[in-house]
């Protein structure tokens, strides 16, 4: 599994994923739930792989810090 998520990318799927999850404190009723999306970009960031992106094309990372196996 290449990383195909570079830093800014990151940085910018953890910002989004804890904003998304502070919904489940500030929203009352079943709206609150939205907030568990926030997972998505949150794991996508830790492990610097979207499988979106896989399917797509896409990649935001440089191709030297693609993995250490592709090296």
């Amino acid at each position: 599994m290449d990383r195909n998520i570079g830093a800014v990318d990151r940085a910018l799927r953890i910002v989004v994923g804890v904003g998304l999850l502070a919904l489940l404190f500030v929203l009352d009723g079943n709206a609150r739930w939205f907030g568990l999306i926030g997972i998505v970009p949150l794991f996508t960031a830790l492990v610097r792989w979207c499988p979106l992106y896989t399917l797509i094309g896409i990649r935001t990372c440089s191709v030297d810090g693609a993995s250490p196996a592709a090296r």
